[in-house]
């Protein structure tokens, strides 16, 4: 079955950094799209960067220029280096992918950016 674990988050000063990292498995990972999304108050998730399989990559305009979406298709991961971090990131980071008709989603992993 299709399987998304993310990894990677923690508590960390506005202005630093974190990498995230989301291993897949029951996918043909090298051909499909994978996201992040992440959930701040409430039960939404809302996208936060996705990547093709090509390496093109797409942000939320509040994270271009400090968040770096990745992949590296021969490992099934995707990976998600965050800097200048900031109060408004602060979330659970969940990983995304669609298959077959269906979202699929890690367990998420909780980053908090303290002021």
């Amino acid at each position: 079955q299709v399987r998304l674990v993310e990894s990677g988050g923690g508590l960390v000063q506005a202005g630093g950094s974190l990498r995230l990292s989301c291993s897949a498995s029951g996918i043909n990972f090298k051909i499909h799209r994978m996201a992040w999304y992440r959930r701040g108050s409430g039960n939404q998730r809302d996208f936060v960067a996705s990547i093709e399989s090509n390496g093109a990559a797409n942000y939320e305009d509040s994270v271009m220029g400090r968040f770096t979406i990745s992949r590296n298709n021969a490992r099934n991961m995707v990976h998600l280096q965050m800097n200048s971090l900031k109060a408004e990131d602060t979330g659970v980071y969940f990983c995304n992918t669609f298959y077959k008709s269906n979202d699929y989603w890690g367990q998420g992993t909780q980053v908090t950016v303290s002021s």
